[in-house]
């Protein structure tokens, strides 16, 4: 996929993976990937600069976690994280509802839960 497929939606795709408990920047790749089914594979150079971001804006937080003589910083989600989670899925159930109209005219969208 592309990766300007991705650009907007990213800090959303961050927060959700971070929902299920704190995680270290390669562990959040691995998630997103996995979860995709392998299309979405973001680069290091992408997620750490958002990663710092959305810990500025009180979104995440952060801790450093030693794994034997290495250490890593953790990304959890706070509380303001999550009510930016709710909105991001909103948003994205809003958009896709939207796009699916227009590019199949004939379906019924579905009504928002």
């Amino acid at each position: 996929m592309r990766a300007d497929a991705v650009r907007g939606h990213l800090d959303g795709l961050l927060l959700a993976v971070l929902e299920q408990g704190p995680l270290h920047g390669y562990a959040i790749i691995a998630a997103v990937q996995q979860r995709s089914g392998g299309v979405l594979d973001l680069k290091t150079g992408t997620i750490y600069p958002a990663l710092n971001r959305l810990e500025r804006l009180g979104l995440l937080s952060s801790s450093w976690d030693a794994v034997g003589e290495r250490r890593r910083r953790c990304y959890a989600l706070t509380e303001a994280g999550r009510g930016s989670l709710a909105g991001e899925r909103a948003a994205w159930q809003e958009f896709t509802t939207a796009i699916g109209s227009v590019l199949n005219p004939g379906v019924q969208p579905r009504p928002a839960t």
